[in-house]
């Protein structure tokens, strides 16, 4: 774990906290940190083309909620995983039906349906390999969608008829995302509009 998770985050201290350690902290703490099998790091901020794409997604997923039994939160909802001990704050979380809380922390949000994870230099390696395989022990998860802010790159995840994940890539900012277990879609285009890569003039 310390191999892949440092390298987007920043080991907190050598030593090994609990989970009403790590709460109490996080109380009074002006960043966020993630917390796994008793270690704290400290999570990264966020560029302008991640916050144009967490605007975009936000309001046009939340628009096509309106209406369902299902909640989208930005990424001040903190979430375990009780399964692997996962404490995090998903870019965006959505949801459905039961919305619950953990049994150690009335703040802390259990079971979503969707996560959505906006990639950046620092962080895509561990939401692609490491992050990825923790939400996979959310029994509730039904798509795990990851939007790169460096290049036109969606990577969307979803369970299949047979229960088992399947990838859906998106390249072109002409294609559509189809949020698969919520019923709609929602164009590339609309993900990164105002968003700005390098090889291109502000």
């Amino acid at each position: 774990m310390d191999e892949i998770i440092n390298e987007p985050f920043v080991a907190y201290q050598k030593r090994h906290y609990t989970v009403e350690e790590y709460l109490e902290m996080e109380k009074s703490s002006t960043v966020k940190h993630e917390y796994f099998q008793g270690e704290i790091f400290a999570m990264s901020g966020a560029s302008e083309n991640h916050n144009w794409i967490f605007t975009n997604i936000f309001l046009v997923v939340g628009n096509n909620l309106k209406g369902k039994s299902c909640y989208i939160f930005g990424s001040d909802m903190r979430m375990s995983i009780p399964e692997n001990t996962l404490f995090t704050y998903p870019d965006i979380s959505i949801y459905c039906n039961n919305y619950l809380h953990s049994e150690v922390d009335e703040d802390t949000a259990i079971l979503p349906s969707v996560i959505i994870e906006i990639l950046s230099p620092s962080t895509k390696d561990y939401d692609r390999g490491k992050k990825f395989s923790l939400y996979k022990d959310i029994p509730s998860l039904k798509e795990y969608i990851m939007i790169d802010s460096e290049s036109t790159s969606v990577e969307a995840h979803y369970i299949n008829d047979e229960q088992n994940w399947t990838l859906n890539e998106h390249k072109e900012i002409t294609d559509v995302l189809t949020f698969v277990s919520m019923g709609f879609d929602v164009a590339l285009s609309d993900i990164y509009n105002h968003v700005r890569f390098d090889s291109q003039t502000k």
